[in-house]
């Protein structure tokens, strides 16, 4: 019986060897590929899609790639991680750069936490958010197997996710982060699982078992 692959895509902006890295030591049995070829993501049967650095950036190299149309394809046929920018680049659109038109797989925006950014206290917040924050989850999904509610993971971004529905998780940062995203065989997380500690590589271990399949959508009690 042949491998179970998944490919994480290369376009010149992801923290691919610690993705990598975290996906050989929970994918017992699963080939992983750290590939730009086009052929190779598509025959694969599961996807991530890392991103770090500015959206202006990584929008020109998906396109320069010519990886922006695929990464739309992967979106509509089996299961997809996004990570950070990566989970950012399949929004509508970004605030970064002076504005800049993303993939428009998930509807919603890419908002900038501010200039004047305060805590519940009254207590300035520097920007970039970095460090690990409590990610809450709003619906009963596959990738939340094993991991409790009210978790800690690694977060670094200067720009959050505003999404107009499929909310999977949530977290605080003086404004409300939608920290996780999943609508059908997409999944997406602001944090970085990769920096997560054993929490974080208990999501990337369900990922590498998820089927894609449509989870259900009831509140986490």
């Amino acid at each position: 019986m042949s491998k179970s692959t998944v490919a994480v895509i290369d376009y010149g902006m992801g923290n691919l060897h610690s993705v990598a890295s975290a996906l050989h030591k929970v994918g017992d049995g699963v080939k992983v590929q750290v590939t730009d070829c086009p052929e190779t993501i598509l025959a694969a049967d599961r996807v991530i899609f890392p991103g770090v650095g500015a959206i202006r950036d990584c929008m020109a190299e998906l396109k320069n790639r010519g990886l922006d149309e695929l990464v739309q394809e992967v979106a509509a046929s089996k299961p997809m991680l996004g990570i950070c920018v990566g989970m950012q680049a399949l929004m509508e659109r970004s605030e970064e750069n002076g504005g800049v038109d993303c993939l428009d797989v998930l509807p919603g925006t890419v908002k900038f936490f501010g200039n004047d950014l305060k805590d519940a206290n009254g207590q300035r917040l520097k920007v970039p958010h970095m460090g690990w924050n409590t990610v809450k989850q709003t619906i009963d999904h596959p990738l939340w197997d094993g991991i409790e509610d009210n978790s800690r993971f690694y977060f670094v971004h200067s720009y959050y996710i505003h999404a107009d529905d499929y909310v999977a998780a949530t977290a605080d940062y003086g404004v409300e982060i939608h920290a996780a995203l999943s609508c059908e065989n997409v999944f997406a997380v602001q944090f970085h699982p990769e920096k997560s500690g054993d929490t974080g590589l208990r999501l990337l271990s369900n990922f590498l078992r998820w089927d894609g399949g449509q989870p259900v959508f009831r509140p986490v009690s």
